[in-house]
């Protein structure tokens, strides 16, 4: 719970939250959003890219290189939705991030960005999340 609790506030990301990740080569999108912090509640603009189920952000897009270290890391597969969140902070081009245990919100630019991030991500969620097994489907048909 602990390695999911720091990647999820990702403060002080662990290496092993992003080793093997080149996350300065080919990512699935990048670009720029307004970050709420985690735990001053100030917002700031960060550098963002999203690859093989990360979103990892940046200070800034010129320093993202191999020997960079991000100043965060999500592992979007422990995400449970990703949606507009207009209505809930009151900024055009805000979505959220919502896990099981907390929620994180973004600004794009533009409502056209908001919703590139919003399909993204949503992506990378359904391809990372951990898969239901077989065993783990309870069939109440079955049991009469």
């Amino acid at each position: 719970m602990e390695n999911l609790w720091r990647a999820v506030t990702a403060q002080d990301p662990n290496p092993e939250d992003y080793n093997g990740i080149e996350f300065w080569s080919n990512p699935e999108r990048t670009g720029w959003l307004t970050k709420q912090g985690d735990y001053i509640k100030t917002w700031r603009r960060r550098w963002f890219v999203l690859k093989q189920g990360k979103l990892f952000w940046f200070k800034d897009s010129y320093s993202v290189s191999r020997s960079s270290i991000p100043r965060g890391v999500i592992s979007v597969g422990s995400c449970l939705t990703v949606k507009g969140a207009e209505d809930v902070i009151h900024k055009p081009g805000a979505f959220e991030l919502s896990t099981s245990h907390s929620t994180m919100y973004f600004i794009a630019d533009t409502d056209k960005e908001k919703e590139e991030w919003i399909n993204s991500i949503g992506r990378a969620i359904v391809q990372h999340s951990r898969s239901v097994t077989d065993s783990e489907v309870v069939d109440y048909d079955s049991r009469r």
